[in-house]
């Protein structure tokens, strides 16, 4: 533990210094140009690296993907539009993972908004220290990786065969009842299994949502709240029609990055189910694809298909946040 704690140590050391070391080497080359040209490309010089890391870690990578899906299994051969007509034909492709990954969109982040204005609007009448432990227990969750997460969640699902000790939490109040268990994640009922995990991401998110919330809650004007009061406006017509149109950016910012967190999500898929019974994500069927079948074609067609649903609401939070400067 103690070797890992100084690796670490050494490598934020060493990141630190070599980033310092850059910029002070790129400050002497503009130091040493003739003239005015020192104002003019000091500047550029200094987020040349910020530009070259984007260029490498982000376009590029994003540009060899997207050349790579019209490729074969191990990017060798042009194959054309083969990988997406594969992956759309599949009707367990589009009936199971399209539609859970449609299923997470529509409910996590809604969810997860809903719960977090809820958290915060109550908890912001609670006296200062009950609001701090209230606010303190429902963050702990961000706390926790994902997979963290996922493993906790996995025991509270767990099922044991009937007549065995039941070590999952839900079975275990079961049993109390004399009820047999319930094979939470493997059951037929209609996507109950995929509802149940997006209570583990909710679980994690809530706290994130709660925060940003909160302080547009507490950032509401007091005097148009007291004249609301004045004029016999009821607390929850104070709250649906002044609050909510005043917290409206930060909503749709937490909305928005909730929204592409759950396009993402793989970590809670692949601990607890990997996919099976019907539970698969895009996210999880990428790593399927390229660790279990190796067919890098058909992974970065899915990368694709994922950046192609981000575009649109990357549009719409740059077009809401230009309304908001112009405003």
């Amino acid at each position: 533990m103690l070797v890992k704690a100084l690796i670490a140590l050494v490598t934020v050391a060493a990141g630190i210094g070599a980033a310092l070391l850059l910029y002070y080497i790129l400050n002497l080359i503009a130091e040493r140009l003739p003239g005015g040209w020192e104002d003019r490309i000091k500047p550029y010089l200094l987020i040349l690296p910020a530009f070259l890391a984007i260029v490498v870690y982000l376009i590029y990578p994003t540009v060899l993907t997207f050349i790579n899906s019209f490729k074969d299994n191990f990017s060798r051969n042009w194959v054309g539009f083969a990988n997406y007509r594969s992956l759309f034909e599949s009707s367990s492709f589009v009936k199971g993972t399209l539609f859970n990954t449609l299923l997470w969109i529509l409910i996590v982040p809604a969810v997860c908004v809903i719960l977090g204005l809820l958290v915060a609007t109550l908890a912001d009448r609670l006296s200062p220290q009950g609001e701090k432990t209230a606010k303190t227990i429902i963050f702990l969750p961000m706390a926790v990786a994902l997979v963290g997460s996922a493993v906790i969640w996995h025991f509270i699902y767990d099922s044991e065969p009937a007549g065995s000790t039941q070590i999952g939490l839900l079975n275990g109040i079961r049993s109390i009842f004399h009820q047999g268990p319930v094979a939470w994640l493997n059951t037929s009922t209609f996507h109950l299994n995929s509802v149940l995990l997006m209570v583990i991401l909710i679980w994690g998110q809530v706290g994130f949502s709660m925060v940003l919330l909160s302080a547009a809650v507490k950032g509401v004007p007091t005097d148009t709240l007291e004249a609301a009061r004045m004029d016999g406006a009821s607390e929850r017509q104070i709250f649906a029609r002044v609050v909510i149109p005043q917290i409206r950016g930060t909503i749709i910012t937490v909305f928005v990055t909730v929204t592409i967190g759950v396009l993402k999500v793989f970590d809670v898929v692949y601990v607890t189910t990997d996919g099976n019974f019907n539970t698969d994500v895009l996210g999880n069927q990428f790593w399927t694809q390229i660790s279990t079948f190796f067919n890098y074609g058909a992974a970065s067609a899915i990368v694709v298909i994922m950046m192609a649903a981000l575009i649109p609401i990357m549009w719409y939070q740059v077009r809401h946040f230009r309304a908001e400067e112009a405003a």
